[in-house]
């Protein structure tokens, strides 16, 4: 039940002590097979444009509002404008066994009056996607973001119909949220926006699972996973899978 104030009305419950949150300004967050660092395209650019030019077709670019590039030179553009921005603060994901950037992600929409941030820019290429790096560069952000920074909510938002972005969300533990109808137009079409959020009261259960699933007793010699990334189902329980994503109008 909710607190009721002098009037009769129920309001939300305290939050004592709060106070403004940090931005994030990290360079490194270094973990056991990756390292994120702050997007530099002198370093990163020409790795990255490697690794997203080996997928045979462009589907990753999508849901995306930029890309795909054509050409070396044409990302190399994007990223230098995306290396100076502050909101977004894009990070390139290094892999600890080449010491090849192999993709990208940022924390943006910053508000840490209210200790809420988002997660997003996700491009990880071929290489990376469905490898232990890809999940140990979104545990790092959340750990930094959670543990080092003190934030109380952290987003994911994807269009509605972006299912492996849907998927994405539940299996890290984020819970779904609802869909915002006709939020942004990108590409010259509509994206109704499916939210996802994790919050800080969840984070620890989530952080051990993650923990737990890294660890490398997790991995047999060929890399492949012992067992699966296993989020506590009281955090999941509002997530939505793909099979049964609206997109009401």
């Amino acid at each position: 039940m909710p607190k009721m104030n002098d009037y009769g009305q129920p309001i939300g419950a305290p939050v004592p002590g709060w106070s403004p949150v940090a931005l994030p300004t990290a360079q490194r967050l270094e973990g056991r097979y990756c390292t994120l660092e702050h997007l530099d395209p002198g370093q990163h650019a020409d790795d990255l444009y490697v690794a997203y030019a080996a997928a045979p077709d462009d589907r990753d670019w999508t849901y995306l509002p930029y890309g795909p590039f054509s050409n070396p030179e044409s990302y190399r553009v994007w990223a230098t404008a995306a290396a100076q921005s502050a909101d977004p603060r894009h990070y390139a994901v290094i892999d600890h066994a080449t010491g090849c950037a192999l993709g990208t992600l940022s924390l943006m929409r910053h508000d840490p009056a209210h200790g809420v941030i988002e997660v997003g820019n996700v491009v990880f290429s071929r290489s990376l996607q469905r490898t232990p790096i890809s999940t140990e560069a979104q545990y790092l952000a959340m750990r930094y973001i959670f543990d080092d920074l003190g934030y109380r909510r952290y987003e994911w938002k994807c269009d509605s119909l972006n299912a492996p972005s849907h998927r994405a969300a539940e299996r890290l533990g984020f819970s779904y949220e609802g869909i915002f109808r006709q939020a942004v137009v990108y590409k010259g079409r509509n994206r109704d926006t499916a939210w996802f959020a994790l919050i800080d009261r969840d984070w620890p259960g989530v952080r051990d699972a993650f923990e737990h699933w890294l660890d490398p007793t997790n991995f047999d010699a060929e890399g492949n996973q012992r067992q699966a990334l296993a989020v506590p189902v009281d955090y999941r329980r509002n997530a939505i899978r793909p099979s049964t994503a609206r997109n009401p109008r």
